[in-house]
């Protein structure tokens, strides 16, 4: 199992640590370096920075936003950074919420998210493999454009710049069963938000027909720490609000997967009381258990028994979410 360093997105400004932590992680034997975005900072900007102060490890957005993009201009951001990086990049995507999709970017949430996702990685990989125009009948991304408002006079291109890799891996963050099959079928890797490897089930049966070299790429909190609740109260914030604010009440995937691994009670309570505006309390409603089993957290013994769990599953890549140096170097030696 590969470790990854995720780095997430920018709260109020840049985290002056997350090139020292990129930089750390590389020469500790880290694998990959990730970034990601939500409604503030982007996640191929600060990549690229990381990528100038890096020689070795692999760069991936975990996860740029679809509709943050059309995907003939995100396949040119993947193909830039893999030409500036030396072939380093690995191109993670995720379709978000109707709060983000419609609220943020002011477009309408796909009512088959399954096609609109099918659909943009299919350009994407035409404008990376280069062998045609790109060109797509789609219901969603349809190349060229002839809907409403067109013009009639457009073409399919092809790009101008030659991808460095025609290959580049394409990952994609799913959530839902049917979304998670239709991943192993079209993309290169599945970067799940919630993993307990205590609940590996969950997930092998959609996983069952994954291709050799298929990435199962995961993200988890960690941190080296003797407290162990105290350790856990990053984790529960992060749940608390993805639970009860990343998504409307009628419709949230994050709290809809917390119910399938098993704490559905919880999610209902949590979700009603972000709400409510009463966010500590719906902090506190997160289950120690299920922020435990997603996470690393505790002593070095801790960390070593919790690793041994993750390493024994399907899990390729790691993708742990770290913000101190001790964290990042006790990983690395545990999982050598």
């Amino acid at each position: 199992m590969r470790l990854g360093l995720a780095l997430g997105y920018w709260g109020r400004g840049p985290d002056p640590r997350h090139v020292e932590l990129a930089v750390e992680a590389e020469r500790l034997g880290y694998d990959s370096v990730w970034t990601a975005e939500s409604w503030g900072s982007d996640a191929f900007t600060t990549l690229t920075w990381i990528a100038a102060h890096t020689r070795r490890v692999r760069l991936g957005t975990a996860v740029a936003q679809m509709a943050a993009r059309a995907p003939a201009a995100t396949a040119m951001h993947a193909l830039t950074l893999d030409h500036l990086s030396g072939g380093r990049m690995l191109l993670g995507l995720g379709l978000s919420g109707p709060q983000v999709v419609e609220g943020w970017y002011g477009r309408p949430f796909p009512d088959s998210p399954l096609t609109a996702t099918r659909e943009y990685v299919e350009v994407v990989r035409q404008v990376l493999r280069r062998r045609a125009p790109v060109a797509l009948d789609g219901r969603y991304h349809p190349l060229p454009y002839d809907g409403p408002g067109a013009t009639g006079l457009g073409r399919p291109l092809k790009p101008i710049t030659h991808p460095l890799r025609p290959d580049l891996p394409v990952l994609l963050g799913a959530e839902g069963p049917r979304n998670i099959a239709q991943t192993v079928r079209i993309a290169d890797g599945w970067l799940p938000l919630y993993w307990s490897p205590l609940r590996t089930e969950l997930h092998t049966a959609a996983l069952a027909p994954a291709p050799e070299g298929f990435m199962v790429a995961p993200l988890a909190q960690a941190r080296l720490c003797a407290d162990v609740a105290e350790g856990l109260r990053p984790v529960k914030e992060m749940l608390g609000f993805y639970i009860g604010g990343m998504g409307h009440a009628s419709r949230n995937f994050h709290a809809d997967l917390m119910a399938r691994m098993g704490f559905a009670e919880a999610a209902d309570r949590v979700r009603s009381l972000f709400l409510a505006g009463r966010r500590e309390e719906a902090v506190a409603a997160v289950p120690s258990e299920f922020a435990d089993e997603i996470s690393l957290v505790g002593p070095r013994g801790r960390l070593a028994e919790r690793l041994a769990l993750w390493r024994a599953g399907p899990v390729t890549d790691l993708l742990v979410i770290v913000r101190d140096v001790a964290t990042l170097r006790v990983l690395a030696e545990l999982n050598a």
